[in-house]
C-alpha cells in the first residue's frame, strides 16, 4: 500500500479495482510521476495518472494504491467532506479569472493519448472555438489537404506514432504557409523554441495542459491573423 498524507477528517471514498497483472513494488512510487510510463515508445506519454493525481490533491484529497503482482490493483480516491458549518465560515472566493475566448476554427490532433486530447477538446469548445478533432495524424493531414482554409489554427501533440508533431507541422505549412500551429509537448521532449520557429510553429504548450495556459496561448497565436482571413 502506498503511503498517505491525509489529514484527520471526514472523506468520501471512491475505489476502482481490476484483476490485471498488478504493479511491481519497485514501480509503485513512480506511477504518479509525469511522463512515467511502461508503454512502448510512442504509445503513451505517462500523463493520465499524473493529471488525475494533481486534480485530487488540489481538492485536498489523496489516492492510495493497493496492488499485488498477479492479483490486480485497487485505486482508493479520498476527497474531503465539507460540513455545512464549515461552508459558512469559508471566506468569499476570489473573483474567478476571466479567460480569453474566441470563435475561430481549430484542428486538434492527437493519436497518442486520446482521453487527454478529449479534455483539451472540451477546454477549447467551452472557450467558444469550433473544434475538429482527429485521433490519427495522417487522417488529419488528409483532411487539411482537402480543405486547407477551413481552419484558423492547428493544435497538435508532439509524440505520435504516425506523424510526429514537428513532421505534421512541416507538411501542413507546405500546403498553407500562413497557418498558425501550436505544438503540445512535455519537458522531456522537443521543447526547443528555436527549432519551433525554424519550421514555422507559433507556440509550444507544455503538458499537462492547463486551461488558462491554453486560452492565453491560443489568443496570442491567433491575434496577429485576426482580420486577415
Amino acid at each position: 500500500m502506498a503511503s498517505t498524507s491525509l489529514e484527520y477528517g471526514k472523506y468520501s471514498q471512491l475505489s476502482i479495482s481490476d484483476n490485471g497483472q498488478g504493479i511491481p513494488p519497485e514501480l509503485m512510487n513512480k506511477i504518479f510521476e509525469p511522463y512515467f510510463t511502461t508503454k512502448k515508445q510512442g504509445k503513451g506519454t505517462g500523463l493520465g495518472l499524473a493529471v488525475v493525481y494533481g486534480i485530487v490533491k488540489e481538492h485536498g484529497g489523496e489516492i492510495i494504491v493497493d496492488s499485488e503482482p498477479g492479483k490486480g490493483t485497487t485505486f482508493n480516491i479520498f476527497l474531503p467532506i465539507i460540513e455545512k458549518e464549515s461552508i459558512a465560515m469559508v471566506e468569499p472566493a476570489k473573483k474567478a479569472e476571466v479567460l480569453p475566448t474566441g470563435d475561430e476554427r481549430i484542428l486538434l490532433v492527437d493519436d497518442d493519448e486520446e482521453p487527454i486530447a478529449r479534455l483539451e477538446y472540451q477546454m477549447l469548445s467551452r472557450l467558444g472555438y469550433k473544434v475538429t478533432f482527429h485521433v490519427n495524424s495522417q487522417e488529419a493531414l488528409e483532411a487539411f489537404k482537402d480543405n486547407p482554409h477551413d481552419f484558423d489554427l492547428i493544435i497538435t501533440d508532439m509524440t505520435m506514432p504516425n506523424l510526429t508533431g514537428d513532421q505534421l507541422a512541416e507538411k501542413l505549412i507546405e500546403i498553407r504557409p500562413d497557418i498558425p500551429i501550436i505544438v503540445c509537448t512535455g519537458f522531456s521532449e522537443w521543447v526547443n523554441e528555436e527549432k519551433a520557429k525554424a519550421i514555422g510553429v507559433k507556440g509550444l504548450l507544455m503538458k499537462p495542459v492547463v486551461k488558462s495556459n491554453m486560452a492565453n496561448l491560443v489568443r496570442k497565436v491567433l491575434e496577429p491573423s485576426v482580420g486577415t482571413k
